[in-house]
């Protein structure tokens, strides 16, 4: 496994925590307006992702904060308990159930994500911010800043709200978004990348500049506060630390409350088991996060954030996208972000209300084009119909619907696919008595599918320290990626670690 130290690695991590907190800020009080919660709730989730879970996750590279995926779930929970304050409670228990599923190795879940579903929810991901984003791009906001369903809040969807925009264009706002798109594309093609500064960090600074430029030419070109980043007051900690909600420990142990904490602590799981995995995929160093450990993060960030008065947290795919796209290498990058996200709450409010909204749709646009490059539709498809065809449902499910749903419907398809060579067991055990020492054999089935993943893995941690191992795929006519991920780790990492002597044979051409 790469390691990356800390030293070595912090100009990269500080200047994609800088941009990480940029994106970070819209999004969690957009979250939260959507929640219905009070604005501070989300921007306290974050800080306890950044200051907090960032280092007791295993995950180098993921950010934690409030999910636009849980948004309908608050609303609806705070309106059934009655209060946030009750409903802060139910954040706390489902933290502790989320412990307590780390603790039996629930994390093990991970392993039935086929990677054709995976990389569908990487693209997905990418074209909703290209979608999602193009509204704010030209000024057109009524929509909150990191919505990520099909069907809004106002009664409009994705398609339609785009349409909309072209009726409702702010010709200051577009000027500005498009001024930063342009120079987001051309800063890696050009002389520019010679500047020692991030490229997101550069079109802030310029998007912020330039609402100023904008202000003496009139209403027409003027970018108003609602086209602007929107912080709640707070002037200093004192007034910060005020404000902060407190949980009504009177209705802990009520039915409503144990009902609300376990719905929030399935999706909240699920939704982090699938980020996580997600960003191990994007990271450069293919380095891979052990879930049960992420398990505990996320339940002892969930506990903290509720006792703190914030929303609850998960592994959040949209910021940890900009996190590796900008750079960072360590957890530090995700705590650097917390750092900057608490700093200018506390202290600089009004500063960070300067900052345009279509600066940050432009940041997004152009790390929603990174995560759905025609590289990898091109590389699915030479993988074959059973990967291709799941990896575009999930696709286009998740973009018409919400992540979740749509992971459904994507992993529904998967498994279609691949039930008929799921039947029979993935392996056989042999031993193979030899004078120099017994070996060991497992050998592979004609055909193993990612849903046989879990059961492999048993079978390999099962394997004695020490021993001679022969993995043989010689009668194997088809191994899924994931199976092939999952041996190559087990070849590379697992085998010397345990002083396993391994041997492959007739992996060549299964891919």
């Amino acid at each position: 496994m790469n390691q990356i130290g800390y030293k070595k690695a912090f100009p990269k991590d500080f200047s994609a925590g800088v941009v990480v907190f940029l994106v970070a800020l819209p999004l969690c009080l957009g979250i939260a307006l959507a929640s219905g919660a009070p604005l501070i709730s989300g921007i306290t989730a974050g800080l306890v992702g950044g200051l907090f879970v960032a280092w007791i996750s295993g995950s180098h590279t993921s950010v934690s904060g409030p999910a636009a995926g849980l948004t309908a779930i608050v609303l609806v929970q705070i309106d059934k308990l009655g209060s946030f304050e009750a409903f802060l409670c139910a954040v706390i228990l489902a933290g502790v159930f989320q412990l307590l599923m780390g603790l039996s190795k629930a994390g093990s879940l991970a392993a039935f994500f086929p990677s054709s579903v995976i990389k569908g929810l990487l693209a997905a991901i990418g074209i909703i911010l290209i979608l999602k984003q193009i509204p704010h791009l030209f000024g057109h906001d009524p929509d909150w800043f990191g919505d990520m369903t099909f069907q809004q809040q106002d009664g409009k969807n994705t398609f339609t709200e785009i349409i909309a925009t072209t009726f409702h264009i702010h010709p200051g706002a577009a000027a500005v978004g498009l001024i930063s798109l342009a120079l987001l594309i051309m800063w890696d093609r050009t002389a520019l990348k010679k500047i020692p500064l991030p490229a997101p960090l550069v079109v802030v600074v310029l998007g912020t500049i330039l609402t100023f430029v904008l202000r003496p030419m009139g209403q027409y070109m003027e970018i108003g506060v609602s086209h602007l980043v929107q912080v709640p007051g707070t002037g200093s900690a004192k007034d910060f630390l005020g404000t902060l909600p407190k949980p009504d420990f009177s209705v802990m142990f009520s039915s409503g409350v144990f009902i609300a904490a376990v719905t929030v602590a399935i999706v909240a799981t699920l939704e982090t088991l699938l980020n996580l995995e997600a960003v191990d995929k994007l990271d450069p160093q293919k380095r891979v996060s052990p879930p049960n450990r992420e398990l505990l993060a996320q339940g002892s960030g969930n506990i903290i954030s509720g006792l703190l008065g914030g929303l609850p947290i998960t592994s959040v795919i949209v910021r940890s996208s900009v996190n590796i796209a900008t750079g960072g290498q360590t957890r530090m990058a995700c705590f650097i972000h917390g750092i900057f996200l608490l700093t200018a709450v506390m202290f600089f409010p009004s500063l960070l209300n300067t900052i345009p909204l279509a600066t940050l749709a432009a940041i997004l646009i152009v790390t929603g084009f990174k995560l759905a490059g025609i590289p990898l539709f091109k590389q699915m498809w030479k993988s074959g119909r059973n990967q291709f065809v799941p990896f575009v449902i999930t696709i286009i499910a998740i973009v018409l619907t919400d992540l979740l749903i749509g992971l459904m419907i994507g992993m529904g398809v998967a498994i279609f696919f691949v039930i008929p060579a799921s039947l029979k067991l993935p392996a056989r055990r042999v031993v193979e008595k030899r004078s120099d020492g017994d070996i060991l054999k497992i050998e592979l089935r004609n055909r193993v599918s990612f849903l046989n993943r879990a059961s492999l893995m048993k079978t390999l941690h099962e394997v004695p320290n020490g021993t001679q191992l022969v993995i043989d795929a010689s009668s194997t006519i088809y191994i899924d990626p994931d199976i092939l991920n999952s041996i190559t780790d087990f070849e590379k990492q697992t085998a010397p670690a345990r002083d396993v002597k391994l041997s492959l044979v007739g992996f060549k051409g299964k891919q």
